[in-house]
């Protein structure tokens, strides 16, 4: 087999029996395309490459962000490891590489204020027209349900009719309950008397119409990308840098926010779907940093003499 064949070997294995995503499953395909491509300039092989050129393609990846760095690695351990367990290779070279170092960072959260402002921007696009009152219903389920956006853009539409928590379907195919304010209830209750305009025609309807929000696309729902850039526009027009703004910058605030409100951290790890709470507990330090923040700024013992 070739580069291009151990590729889509190696990735029908991870979606049929460990249930990768199409999200993770498209990661591998970017990673293990781009290492192949080097290899090819660079006169190598996948069958015949051994640790130090892996060693040196690594060291191509130094001017990416550390996290860039580990999940390309990442890849390539999940890709060797199949190839030495399938008899491919007699060895997996990936074994003694080190992940780079990642250092703690706190996740972008906006403040309350600024979320007022995005509400008040979004109401106003709510007046307006469906495209609008679309927009609005997302903001509020993103901030009122922590949702990752592969999960709300996939959000069936019996999920968002029925009674109750949300039932979402998260990483890995686990399920869980999200919660949903009146807020949320209100602006899907608005959003459900314009869904109509957004169903492609024909046969396309079929599969699109099982979906919150459906999209004439292939995907037959509304895409990331798209629910990007609806941010984005949404962050501009409430004045605020486009940069601080993105769907799962929306699932941090929701996170903190609940923590700076009292929640304790085990239920904020099921609301977020989180399977180490280790994962949740870097909410903790942003709260922290919030408070700390603002004793310095209005504590009048704590401001510089």
């Amino acid at each position: 087999m070739n580069g291009a064949d151990l590729i889509e070997t190696f990735l029908d294995m991870m979606g049929a029996e460990r249930g990768a995503s199409t999200n993770t499953l498209a990661a591998y395909r970017r990673d293990l395309i781009d290492f192949f491509g080097w290899l090819r300039r660079n006169g190598g092989n996948g069958r015949t490459v051994g640790r130090d050129g892996l060693r040196e393609f690594l060291a191509t990846l130094s001017g990416m962000a550390e996290t860039t760095q580990a999940r390309k690695l990442s890849s390539l351990r999940q890709f060797f490891g199949f190839l030495y367990a399938e008899g491919i290779r007699p060895d997996d070279p990936s074994t003694v590489l080190d992940a780079p170092k990642r250092g703690r960072s706190l996740p972008k959260v906006l403040s309350r204020a600024e979320l007022e402002a995005l509400g008040a921007a979004a109401a106003r696009r709510a007046e307006k027209n469906a495209e609008g009152i679309r927009l609005a219903c997302i903001l509020e389920l993103l901030y009122d349900s922590g949702l990752r956006i592969t999960e709300l853009v996939t959000l069936p539409l019996t999920a968002a009719k029925a009674q109750g928590p949300l039932m979402v379907r998260g990483k890995g195919g686990k399920e869980r309950l999200a919660p949903i304010g009146g807020r949320a209830r209100e602006a899907i209750a608005r959003y459900l008397a314009v869904r109509e305009r957004f169903l492609p025609a024909g046969e396309a309807k079929k599969k699109a119409e099982r979906f919150l929000f459906p999209s004439r696309g292939e995907e037959h729902h509304l895409t990331r990308r798209r629910c990007h850039q609806l941010m984005k526009e949404l962050a501009i027009e409430a004045g605020i840098d486009p940069a601080k703004l993105s769907p799962h910058v929306l699932r941090h605030a929701f996170a903190t926010h609940l923590l700076e409100g009292g929640a304790d951290l085990r239920s904020v790890q099921a609301m977020l779907g989180h399977a180490d709470i280790a994962t949740t507990q870097i909410y903790t330090h942003v709260a922290q940093e919030r408070l700390k923040a603002t004793v310095e700024k209005a504590h009048p013992l704590a401001k510089k003499r």
